[in-house]
């Protein structure tokens, strides 16, 4: 095959649809390829997306008999049971009779912030207070931290502590009772 030829077979094939000729003659074979140029497209994302919201997914509208349940097999009734009556319990003893626990009154006071709770100022330091200590309004009760910074609660009321509801180091909620104040 001339050079001519090939030529001319090339110009066939690039105004073709053609992408693929393979000619064979006695010893000679040609093998024609057209590439076809790959185009990637890649999609820009925009400067802002919004958070995508939760959209349940589609369901066909589907007629009333495909949606009603299937007839259950009724099974046989069982015996019913004659109720059973109280049997009263007997009286404790008097002598036995469980103390009333102490009601304990005052005000509570709560954690303003959400943080970690801290009785000290220091590891090695007293704590600020302790359970039948008296405090005055402002006296400083403990530390929350919150975010590296450190928050001092004070006394929003004069009086005894009665009881301290958290351990030192342990977080605690906004609006969760630290401590408890007898202003009496």
């Amino acid at each position: 095959m001339d050079l001519e030829k090939i030529r001319e077979l090339l110009q066939i094939v690039a105004d073709s649809g053609v992408a693929e000729v393979e000619i064979e003659q006695d010893d000679f074979k040609l093998v024609v390829r057209k590439n076809n140029p790959t185009i990637t497209v890649q999609p820009s994302a925009p400067a802002y997306a919004p958070p995508p919201m939760y959209m349940p997914p589609y369901m066909p509208p589907m007629p009333p008999a495909a949606i009603a349940p299937a007839a259950a097999p009724v099974a046989p009734a069982a015996p019913a049971l004659a109720p059973v009556a109280p049997v009263p319990a007997a009286p404790a003893p008097a002598s036995e009779a469980p103390e009333a626990a102490p009601v304990v009154t005052g005000d509570e006071i709560k954690a303003p912030i959400v943080g970690t709770f801290y009785s000290a100022p220091a590891p090695d330091a007293d704590p600020y207070v302790q359970v039948g200590d008296r405090v005055k309004t402002g006296d400083v009760l403990c530390i929350i931290e919150a975010m590296k910074l450190m928050n001092e609660i004070e006394a929003e009321v004069a009086g005894t502590i009665r009881e301290i509801f958290v351990e030192n180091g342990q977080p605690v909620e906004f609006d969760q009772p630290l401590f408890l104040i007898d202003p009496s």
